[in-house]
């Protein structure tokens, strides 16, 4: 597919609505960024995409924002959609966003199970650390000893690394960045929509109203400074200790392989019992 000649516009892809998001939220970064790698793709329009996404900030991305079919549909059941939209529509590309609560909370399984399958999807996790849209509670990627509204002293968990879980689970690609990368982000998000296989990027992402006032930090501008400055390589972190990356973020490109897809093996069985079936 080649390259669109005409100069990127939102507008392109995106409903006459006004976006429901936080003024400073990583969210309006996420956007800009996944619709400018759809442009570079060469894609016109969203006619070819088809976009589920659960509860939760991050979920309002597409819906009903994007100029494309979408399936919203309850917390953290995302994925199962999306699972059924890729087996009954397979030329499409499904894409799911939601947030590290709907995704790597009370969505987990769903996760690891289409990463294990290798469900021919691309996963976007927005991360940013906290269940935003809800007031504020600890998630299960909440930074250790960071103040949330269900952790006034400081969280007591370590957060969950989930890129290593979907690659350790056999995703084919995963990427994470921060909203302070944007153009290694949207070069991620080419390479989601081009994989064959289970896709996913996490994008560390900022939250000043329910993460960034509660941990400290003065504005947006000091949080994406934090991102640049506690974001490591992923080929440097390779190199440091566990005590010395406590608290970083690693970024980088996790995994790229090409493995049999979900898609692919169902329809295989079915087209095996078929030729049984007519031969018996």
């Amino acid at each position: 597919m080649a390259a669109l000649t005409e100069a990127f516009s939102v507008k392109r892809y995106m409903r006459d609505l006004k976006l429901p998001f936080c003024p400073g939220c990583g969210c309006f970064t996420i956007t800009n960024s996944f619709l400018r790698a759809v442009h570079e793709l060469g894609y016109e329009d969203l006619s070819r995409f088809i976009f589920c996404s659960g509860i939760g900030c991050a979920a309002w991305i597409p819906s009903p924002y994007f100029k494309a079919d979408s399936i919203h549909t309850p917390h953290g059941r995302s994925i199962p959609a999306a699972t059924g939209v890729r087996l009954m529509r397979p030329k499409l590309n499904v894409v799911v966003f939601g947030g590290d609560g709907d995704i790597a909370g009370i969505g987990l399984s769903h996760l690891i199970h289409a990463a294990r399958r290798n469900l021919d999807i691309a996963v976007i996790m927005v991360n940013n650390m906290v269940y935003g849209m809800t007031g504020g509670q600890v998630a299960p990627t909440t930074p250790f000893k960071t103040k949330t509204a269900t952790t006034p002293y400081g969280s007591f968990e370590h957060p969950l690394d989930v890129t290593r879980l979907v690659v350790s689970a056999g995703a084919s690609y995963a990427a994470r960045w921060t909203t302070a990368h944007a153009r290694n982000l949207k070069e991620a998000f080419k390479n989601a929509v081009t994989t064959k296989g289970f896709a996913f990027v996490e994008v560390v992402s900022q939250c000043p109203t329910a993460f960034g006032r509660r941990a400290g930090f003065k504005g947006v501008a000091e949080i994406l400074r934090w991102f640049k400055e506690n974001s490591i390589q992923l080929k440097q972190a390779e190199k440091m200790g566990e005590e010395k990356l406590a608290g970083k973020i690693v970024v980088g490109e996790f995994i790229r392989r090409e493995l049999p897809t979900l898609t692919e093996n169902v329809y295989a069985v079915l087209e095996e019992a078929k030729k049984r079936a007519e031969t018996s």
